[in-house]
């Protein structure tokens, strides 16, 4: 199973120095990918009627593709994956255009974690309906492939229109698209459209029931399973090596492919410590 990491999204803050040091660790400590949470806006808790949701306007997200661009630029190896970018708030053709640029800049180490969201305030602010969003997100999967493959095209679809056009310069080669996310639909589309899976969950019965529906569905499609990946993620807050090693080992029981560690929401600490955290979890899957 490939190693990575879950930036820090919320700790990290915004010094381009920090953020540096941050990545070129992470890269030196041998991880194979770093993890970028996406959410554009963020609500503010003390609105009119309260707000409940996972975040609020206090919690601090960096925009996946412009963070991903500088972190192309300081690194070598490590891959770039978005964890998952909330895909049908945002333009399509504007995403095919900066995701190109990113895999072209990159070395082709990006991959597209894609989502639907939750938060219809972002949807509001962006200008996009919130509604139908799962078919929006298909068509979007279809369109992005298309714009970086094609020369021109033309596509009439029930969310999109292209009249003879396309994107230049274009990947050479092509970026993965995981997708995010446990509802049925959902694991369908993920199965028949997508090159993996990212799910926010345990190594537990649910996981392993959606795992072997993503199997029965791309068998039916005649897709292969083998190149199929499925990304887990472990957390550093209320683990030790005990728990990581079995955490570790359950994944790789059910066929992940990819783990990424997550350092935040813990004690206080800076980049010498989530660097140190890292290290430590390596240590120990590394010796399970």
């Amino acid at each position: 199973m490939k190693l990575g990491v879950v930036l820090p999204h919320n700790e990290i803050g915004s010094d381009p120095a920090m953020i540096r040091d941050f990545a070129q660790g992470i890269e030196d400590l041998g991880a194979d990918h770093l993890l970028v949470y996406d959410h554009v806006l963020g609500a503010d808790p003390d609105r009119p009627g309260g707000w409940r949701g996972m975040y609020d306007s206090n919690v601090a997200f960096h925009e996946p593709l412009t963070f991903l661009s500088f972190i192309a630029g300081i690194t070598r190896t490590i891959e770039l994956v978005t964890t998952v970018m909330i895909l049908p708030q945002r333009q399509t053709a504007l995403v095919a255009k900066q995701a190109a640029e990113l895999q072209i800049l990159s070395g082709n180490r990006f991959r597209l974690g894609a989502g639907t969201g939750w938060n219809k305030i972002e949807y509001e602010a962006l200008g996009i309906p919130f509604e139908h969003r799962g078919a929006r997100q298909a068509e979007q999967i279809e369109l992005l492939r298309k714009f970086w493959t094609e020369d021109v095209f033309s596509f009439d679809g029930r969310f999109h229109r292209v009249d003879a056009a396309g994107i230049n310069p274009r990947p050479a080669a092509p970026i993965p698209i995981w997708f995010g996310g446990s509802a049925k639909p959902l694991l369908k589309r993920c199965a028949r459209m997508g090159d993996g899976w990212m799910p926010l969950m345990g190594a537990n019965a649910a996981a392993k029931e959606a795992i072997d529906y993503l199997r029965t569905i791309r068998s039916e499609a005649g897709l292969d399973w083998d190149s199929f990946g499925i990304q887990s993620q472990a957390q550093f807050a209320g683990g030790n090596p005990e728990r990581w090693a079995s955490h570790y080992q359950k994944w790789l029981g059910l066929g992940a492919t990819h783990m990424a560690f997550a350092t935040h929401n813990a004690e206080p600490t800076n980049i010498d410590g989530h660097l140190k955290r890292i290290e430590g979890y390596f240590s120990v899957i590394q010796s399970v």
